[in-house]
């Protein structure tokens, strides 16, 4: 496990950030005892224990009315709440990512000890008192897409997030900044390259739903039907 730095200070901006997003390097244990995800054989980032991550001061750069978005393992719910508070924001909503196939249906390779998990929740908090924007009134609490890179979060939520909450933007614990956004983290540098790789299968992309089955109007049946019918007889039976 590497030596945990202090972090560095957040960027400011007058009036503060209205809207921040955040994707914490949450610390837990598996099952073997093992510390994950930073244990030596993955290597794939380094992490912060729930008592960093609580006291790190989010309040002072947060605008007196803000949104938080708070990607949280579902494995560690409670301590997504609980950081969420330290840093001056009440839940009030959430927003579900559903990992897809390329074929749209779910994604069953993930990981899960109970269950196997084909979800991962952002949870949505507001500091004193902002409605999300008039689209956001809207929008559906899903986002459905498929898998990338190890713990890389979809594309999509910075659309929506920008459709339902108004800026200025922070992304804390960034490592794929992005336009329009400041960003804050270890792995948020433009020529920094994050760690963790795309496994095979995990290229993301669009996904191509299989279309439903059809079936013929009535008079084609009636039309098509008595031709068919011995074709299917004879398949059938047995040959010799």
């Amino acid at each position: 496990m590497r030596e945990q730095r202090p972090p560095p200070p957040f960027p400011t901006i007058e009036g503060g950030w209205r809207t921040i997003l955040a994707d914490p390097p949450w610390r837990f244990r598996n099952r073997t005892g093992k510390v994950a995800p930073e244990h030596r054989r993955l290597d794939r980032y380094s992490t912060m224990d729930l008592g960093t991550l609580c006291s790190l001061d989010v309040a002072s750069v947060a605008a007196r009315d803000a949104h938080l978005y708070l990607w949280v393992p579902n494995a560690l719910l409670p301590e997504g709440t609980r950081v969420m508070e330290a840093w001056g924001f009440r839940y009030v909503s959430n927003l579900i990512w559903a990992k897809r196939r390329k074929d749209g249906g779910p994604d069953g390779r993930g990981v899960g000890f109970y269950f196997r998990n084909v979800t991962e929740p952002l949870l949505f908090g507001v500091r004193g008192s902002m409605r999300t924007l008039p689209a956001g009134r809207s929008q559906v609490n899903m986002i459905e897409s498929r898998k990338r890179e190890h713990s890389r979060k979809p594309d999509e939520q910075y659309d929506l997030i920008q459709r339902c909450s108004p800026g200025p933007y922070l992304e804390m614990f960034a490592r794929y900044p992005q336009p329009g956004w400041s960003v804050w983290g270890d792995e948020a540098g433009p020529h920094v390259t994050p760690r963790g790789r795309a496994h095979e299968g995990y290229a993301g992309g669009p996904m191509e739903r299989v279309p439903p089955r059809t079936h013929l109007p009535d008079g084609a049946r009636r039309a098509f039907g008595p031709h068919l019918k011995p074709t299917h007889i004879s398949a059938a039976l047995p040959s010799g």
